[in-house]
């Protein structure tokens, strides 16, 4: 089933939720970076909540999300767009712990608690929004609900969730955002804590074949809900020969010269998709 979105409202405009599949997305992440389980849930965690951040914003803006906890995998770096593109990467893939004492892959492990959560948004503007707060599990969901709250002033609730095969392959992935509007009321409020506090897991429940809809409806209830919109959403990375032949120029005469004399050619990959690009003496000498 392709990965997608949806948008919702519910209790009469009280309620704003989204609710998203990334299985296939995370798989794509995982694949190219050899990702081992648990670095592999901490990435797609990352990655699923930033794709549902990205579908709140308009047109060609985008955000890129930024988690450093100081754990083992290193920084987690999440790009995500209007367009429900995303891609990502995190400085060691190769992280894998015993499960946790809840028998869960132990993502607090490898992403750490001594660090921060930030996300940058570029909204077209001349300035950059930034938002930046302290990790407070390293499980990613409970830091993303608490970036909304202390960071936009939206009472929110994130899940993301990912299952990985024995393969180090993508069983589920996939996550929600529920977020409070102006005017819910304590029984709106109570409704949905006690609804949170029964349902299984995200991941369980896009495993069980659960789609996006019928994830937000067993979340707030279907008679509360209306859904409002449906995109696909698909990891995508926009770099290219072109893009790293300009970066290429933009270091200058000699730094070019140097490659062509001293290596005979250059070599680099994308940090976001593990894509490598060569550029051969001849290539250099075009640039140059």
């Amino acid at each position: 089933m392709t990965d997608y979105l949806v948008k919702g409202i519910a209790f009469d405009g009280k309620v704003r939720a989204y609710a998203v599949k990334t299985t296939n997305m995370i798989n794509e992440a995982v694949r190219r970076h050899g990702a081992w389980p648990t670095a592999a849930a901490a990435l797609g965690r990352a990655m699923t909540a930033s794709t549902m951040m990205g579908c709140m914003l308009k047109g060609d803006d985008k955000l890129t999300v930024k988690v450093e906890g100081g754990g083992p995998v290193g920084a987690i770096i999440a790009d995500s767009n209007a367009l429900g593109e995303t891609r990502g990467y995190l400085g060691n893939p190769q992280v894998h712990f015993d499960l946790n004492e809840h028998g869960k892959l132990d993502v607090a492990r490898a992403v750490g608690i001594n660090g921060y959560l930030s996300v940058v948004k570029d909204l077209g503007m001349r300035d950059h929004f930034t938002g930046s707060v302290p990790l407070v599990s390293g499980e990613l969901g409970e830091d993303f609900t608490y970036y909304f709250v202390s960071s936009e002033q939206t009472p929110s609730s994130v899940g993301v969730g990912v299952l990985v095969n024995p393969d180090n392959s993508i069983l589920a992935a996939g996550g929600f955002i529920i977020q409070l509007m102006p005017g819910a009321d304590d029984l709106v409020i109570e409704t949905i804590e006690q609804r949170l506090s029964t349902i299984p897991p995200i991941s369980k429940l896009i495993e069980t074949g659960m789609t996006p809809e019928e994830i937000l409806f067993a979340l707030l209830g279907e008679d509360n809900v209306k859904i409002l919109d449906k995109m696909n959403v698909s990891f995508s990375c926009n770099c290219s020969k072109e893009r790293i032949a300009n970066a290429i120029i933009s270091l200058g005469e000699a730094e070019i010269k140097a490659m062509i004399e001293e290596d005979g050619g250059a070599e680099t990959t994308c940090h976001f998709c593990n894509e490598q690009y060569v550029f051969t003496k001849e290539e250099l000498e075009e640039l140059l």
